[in-house]
């Protein structure tokens, strides 16, 4: 492995990094610095939309402050494969856990919590790496 290499895997994994802190934090703006602008993104697994990157970040906005106005990911076991025909492009594999409190409809709230692996598909651009395409793929939930 190179130093090209380890400086790849790096940005690629703070591209993650900052889409769960985006994410978590409702910084929706910040989305624009992990994503291309024609990226591709799907939630349908957990019950979200599929569309462009232009539809999802204002669903995002929307929906996940009104459901779960508290947000926090733990990302792990990375998976970056660098693509050895193309050095401007990657794919990475991250598995997630998404815990979030929500409202129990007696007047506490209660944990509803999500699992699974994130698939990014990569490309490096004059501003760093940035997902052109997200699968969120659900293995498990909890309290759903």
């Amino acid at each position: 492995m190179d130093l090209q290499m380890l400086s790849d895997r790096a940005e690629i994994s703070d591209v993650l990094t900052r889409y769960t802190r985006a994410i978590d934090t409702g910084a929706w703006d910040v989305l624009d610095t992990v994503f291309t602008p024609d990226a591709q993104i799907d939630y349908t697994e957990s019950g979200g939309i599929a569309a462009s990157y232009d539809e999802v970040k204002p669903w995002l906005a929307e929906m996940l402050p009104a459901f779960f106005p508290k947000r926090m990911h733990t990302l792990g076991q990375l998976d970056i494969r660098l693509d050895a025909g193309d050095p401007d492009a990657a794919t990475c594999s991250a598995y997630f856990h998404n815990p979030m409190p929500t409202d129990d409809g007696k007047g506490g709230e209660k944990i509803v919590e999500l699992g699974g692996i994130y698939h990014h598909t990569l490309v490096r651009t004059p501003d760093g790496w940035r997902s052109r395409h997200l699968h969120e793929q659900v293995v498990w939930k909890r309290g759903l």
